[in-house]
């Protein structure tokens, strides 16, 4: 059985893990689109700033952190 902080920890990790996977996407996607190295980069940054901090904010409504 695993401790609330344990299972806490993971559901976070998983938010950062699935915020790099759309940071990823959103860079390369906006370097296919032509935008320079510096701007792709920052997309993607904006991307997984948004992704992280919208499903924390959902895991803390449900209750799960």
């Amino acid at each position: 059985m695993t401790s609330p902080s344990m299972s806490r920890s993971l559901l976070v990790i998983i938010a950062v893990l699935i915020g790099l996977i759309v940071a990823l996407i959103a860079g390369i996607l906006s370097s296919k689109d032509g935008a320079s190295p510096a701007a792709a980069s920052i997309r993607g940054a904006v991307a997984f700033a948004g992704t992280v901090t919208l499903m924390l904010l959902i895991l803390n409504a449900l209750g799960a952190l």
